[in-house]
Protein backbone atom coordinates (compact mmCIF):
# COMPACT_ATOMS: atom_id res chain seq x y z
CA UNK A 1 0.00 0.00 0.00
CA UNK A 2 2.83 2.36 0.81
CA UNK A 3 4.49 1.72 -2.58
CA UNK A 4 1.26 2.63 -4.38
CA UNK A 5 1.00 5.94 -2.48
CA UNK A 6 4.60 6.81 -3.36
CA UNK A 7 3.96 6.12 -7.04
CA UNK A 8 0.69 8.09 -7.11
CA UNK A 9 2.35 11.35 -6.00
CA UNK A 10 4.62 11.77 -9.08
CA UNK A 11 1.74 10.86 -11.41
CA UNK A 12 -0.51 13.53 -9.85
CA UNK A 13 2.29 16.12 -10.06
CA UNK A 14 2.87 15.31 -13.74
CA UNK A 15 -0.85 15.68 -14.52
CA UNK A 16 -0.94 19.05 -12.72
CA UNK A 17 2.09 20.25 -14.69
CA UNK A 18 0.45 19.28 -18.00
CA UNK A 19 -2.75 21.12 -17.03
CA UNK A 20 -0.77 24.29 -16.32
CA UNK A 21 0.89 24.16 -19.77
CA UNK A 22 -2.33 24.03 -21.84
CA UNK A 23 -2.28 26.86 -24.42
CA UNK A 24 -4.98 29.44 -23.73
CA UNK A 25 -6.60 32.13 -25.87
CA UNK A 26 -8.60 35.31 -25.30
CA UNK A 27 -11.68 35.48 -27.49
CA UNK A 28 -13.47 38.63 -28.67
CA UNK A 29 -16.72 38.27 -30.62
CA UNK A 30 -18.15 41.21 -32.60
CA UNK A 31 -21.82 40.89 -33.57
CA UNK A 32 -23.12 43.19 -36.34
CA UNK A 33 -26.03 43.43 -38.75
CA UNK A 34 -25.53 43.19 -42.51
CA UNK A 35 -25.35 47.02 -42.58
CA UNK A 36 -22.39 46.94 -40.09
CA UNK A 37 -24.43 48.27 -37.14
CA UNK A 38 -23.52 46.71 -33.79
CA UNK A 39 -26.20 44.50 -32.24
CA UNK A 40 -26.57 45.10 -28.52
CA UNK A 41 -27.78 42.58 -25.96
CA UNK A 42 -27.30 39.62 -28.30
CA UNK A 43 -26.85 36.35 -26.41
CA UNK A 44 -23.52 34.71 -27.23
CA UNK A 45 -22.99 31.09 -26.21
CA UNK A 46 -19.43 29.74 -26.51
CA UNK A 47 -18.77 26.08 -25.88
CA UNK A 48 -15.30 24.60 -25.88
CA UNK A 49 -15.17 20.94 -26.89
CA UNK A 50 -11.57 20.64 -27.99
CA UNK A 51 -9.34 17.69 -28.43
CA UNK A 52 -8.74 15.16 -25.71
CA UNK A 53 -6.52 16.32 -22.88
CA UNK A 54 -3.79 14.21 -21.32
CA UNK A 55 -4.24 16.11 -18.06
CA UNK A 56 -7.86 14.88 -17.84
CA UNK A 57 -6.72 11.30 -18.51
CA UNK A 58 -8.46 11.08 -21.88
CA UNK A 59 -11.79 12.63 -20.88
CA UNK A 60 -13.16 15.40 -23.05
CA UNK A 61 -12.82 18.93 -21.63
CA UNK A 62 -16.11 20.79 -22.04
CA UNK A 63 -16.47 24.38 -20.91
CA UNK A 64 -19.27 26.79 -21.74
CA UNK A 65 -19.88 30.54 -21.46
CA UNK A 66 -23.15 32.46 -21.86
CA UNK A 67 -22.66 36.22 -22.23
CA UNK A 68 -24.40 39.24 -23.82
CA UNK A 69 -22.91 41.83 -26.15
CA UNK A 70 -22.30 45.40 -24.97
CA UNK A 71 -23.35 48.65 -26.72
CA UNK A 72 -20.61 48.22 -29.33
CA UNK A 73 -21.86 44.69 -30.12
CA UNK A 74 -18.79 43.07 -28.52
CA UNK A 75 -18.67 40.05 -26.21
CA UNK A 76 -15.35 39.34 -24.47
CA UNK A 77 -14.84 35.75 -23.37
CA UNK A 78 -12.32 34.98 -20.60
CA UNK A 79 -9.32 32.80 -21.41
CA UNK A 80 -10.27 29.39 -22.70
CA UNK A 81 -8.19 26.45 -23.94
CA UNK A 82 -7.19 26.47 -27.59
CA UNK A 83 -8.96 24.00 -29.86
CA UNK A 84 -12.43 23.64 -31.37
CA UNK A 85 -15.10 26.01 -30.11
CA UNK A 86 -18.77 26.31 -31.04
CA UNK A 87 -20.22 29.85 -31.16
CA UNK A 88 -23.97 30.47 -31.19
CA UNK A 89 -25.52 33.95 -31.35
CA UNK A 90 -29.19 34.66 -30.60
CA UNK A 91 -30.60 38.18 -31.05
CA UNK A 92 -34.12 39.55 -31.23
CA UNK A 93 -35.27 40.30 -34.80
CA UNK A 94 -32.34 38.35 -36.35
CA UNK A 95 -31.71 34.78 -37.48
CA UNK A 96 -29.84 32.57 -35.03
CA UNK A 97 -26.19 31.98 -35.95
CA UNK A 98 -24.05 28.96 -35.12
CA UNK A 99 -20.63 27.83 -36.31
CA UNK A 100 -17.57 25.89 -35.13
CA UNK A 101 -14.15 27.57 -35.18
CA UNK A 102 -10.60 26.27 -34.72
CA UNK A 103 -8.76 28.55 -32.27
CA UNK A 104 -4.96 28.30 -32.25
CA UNK A 105 -3.88 31.91 -31.55
CA UNK A 106 -3.33 33.56 -28.13
CA UNK A 107 -5.90 36.25 -29.07
CA UNK A 108 -8.68 35.93 -31.65
CA UNK A 109 -11.45 38.23 -32.87
CA UNK A 110 -14.46 36.68 -34.58
CA UNK A 111 -16.77 38.99 -36.54
CA UNK A 112 -20.31 37.69 -36.98
CA UNK A 113 -22.92 39.28 -39.25
CA UNK A 114 -26.52 38.36 -38.51
CA UNK A 115 -29.17 38.12 -41.22
CA UNK A 116 -32.68 39.56 -40.79
CA UNK A 117 -35.45 36.98 -40.37
CA UNK A 118 -36.87 35.35 -43.48
CA UNK A 119 -40.49 35.81 -44.42
CA UNK A 120 -42.76 32.97 -43.40
CA UNK A 121 -44.23 30.82 -46.13
CA UNK A 122 -46.87 28.16 -46.23
CA UNK A 123 -47.22 25.08 -48.39
CA UNK A 124 -51.02 25.52 -48.25
CA UNK A 125 -51.13 28.61 -50.44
Amino acid sequence: MRTFALLAIPICLAAAALAADLPMTKLRIEVKSLSDKPITQAEVVVRFAGSRSVAKLGKKVITSWDIRTNQEGVAKIPELPQGNIRVQVIAKDYQTFGQTYEVTEPEKTIEIKLNPPQAQYSSHE
